[in-house]
């Protein structure tokens, strides 16, 4: 085991630990440097997570250009381009920079080809439910992963759930109806934004599943296989954008030549990009179940920043939704968080760690 996947390794073990490797690491650390460590990493993890939601729904929103295919593409070449950027940082200054070492290898790359298949459809499906209910709407419309992680993990690894665990995705689902009734009823539903936010939804418990099947074929790097993800997206993404009549809107498309149009789409990358690296920070500094939650308080206060910022008036049963989803949402965290405690310890310390690690990027 190299270097890289050393540190790699000690990292994810300081992530699923609550308080211990994190106190060695503090030691002979004034607490309120640590306090305010923790604070300026959850901040960087909430500028970065609502940034890119709200840039993705600018470029997506587009009256001038309908190829969400396209914008989604380019942000995988820019993630591809920033991996070899920090693979070359990281060889010319290791001490600086913590990158593993990549390279094209076909073999793993083919391999990686099924994951990469359900990888594109979710940051597909999630940019186009993004691109068709906006905003505010899209913390329910995105809100069904954890029944779908349910419902899959039951179908496919035939793993059980907890009665409170199911409680709390009765909740999940009974917010998901009820917003879905009031985007209705105050006329700005989209159907479907609310079919695609849910296929998204299916896509993100399968990239899950699968995640952890390749992950040995990456030598278990996050890094390497958001790498590959992104590289085999880049070519499936060319015929996609063929078909579906994208290359027409684009040759039409008034700024194509714009800098500041392709400098949006860049830093909508760069943000894509880094969502993976704040996340890993987030749970290092602090703990998988404290990532959840934070993850959780974020997509409200995106909720409540979108209605301010597009003056848009909700009703109480409409908030009442978003309350249920979250509720929900962090009820089921807190449970699982408390039934991990209670079982014993996962053989490889590093597998819960991964899962986390592996998922906003992109997303």
């Amino acid at each position: 085991m190299n270097r890289t996947q050393l540190k790699r390794s000690r990292i994810l073990r300081m992530a699923m630990s609550d308080t211990g490797t994190l106190e060695e690491e503090g030691k002979g650390e004034p607490f309120v440097i640590r306090a305010l460590k923790i604070a300026l990493v959850v901040a960087l993890y909430w500028f970065v997570s609502i940034t890119m939601v709200f840039l993705n729904n600018y470029l997506l929103d587009s009256k001038e250009l309908d190829a969400p295919l396209f914008v989604t593409f380019f942000q995988c070449v820019v993630s591809v381009c920033l991996c070899w950027v920090m693979n070359a940082l990281s060889t010319f200054w290791p001490a600086c920079v913590d990158f593993p070492s990549i390279k094209v290898d076909l073999k793993v790359s083919r391999e990686v080809l099924p994951l990469s298949v359900v990888f594109i459809s979710m940051i597909t499906f999630n940019n186009l439910c993004l691109k068709n209910v906006g905003v505010a709407f899209y913390t329910v419309g995105r809100s069904l992963s954890t029944v779908f992680n349910v419902l899959l993990s039951y179908v496919i690894l035939k793993q059980t759930t907890s009665f409170y665990a199911l409680l709390c995705c009765g909740v999940i689902l009974g917010g998901f109806w009820l917003g879905v009734d009031q985007e209705g009823a105050a006329g700005s539903l989209s159907w479907s934004g609310v079919f695609f936010g849910v296929l998204a939804s299916a896509c993100v418990s399968l990239n899950a599943i699968y995640t952890k099947k390749v992950m040995p074929v990456v030598d278990g790097s996050i890094w390497k296989l958001s790498y590959y993800n992104n590289l085999n997206a880049c070519f499936l993404f060319l015929p996609l954008i063929v078909v579906f009549g994208e290359v027409g809107r684009l040759v039409s498309f008034s700024r194509l030549g714009d800098l500041n149009f392709w400098g949006m789409m860049v830093v909508g990358g760069v943000f894509g990009f880094a969502i993976g690296y704040v996340t890993g920070l987030q749970i290092k500094f602090t703990s998988p179940l404290t990532h959840n939650v934070s993850g959780t308080a974020k997509a409200c206060a995106q909720t409540v920043m979108a209605v301010v910022y597009y003056a848009t008036s909700k009703s109480v049963l409409w908030w009442t939704s978003n309350m249920m989803v979250l509720g929900g949402s962090f009820a089921y965290t807190w449970v699982k968080g408390l039934e991990m405690k209670k079982a014993p310890p996962p053989r490889d310390s590093s597998e819960a760690g991964e899962k986390l690690l592996k998922g906003e990027s992109g997303v």
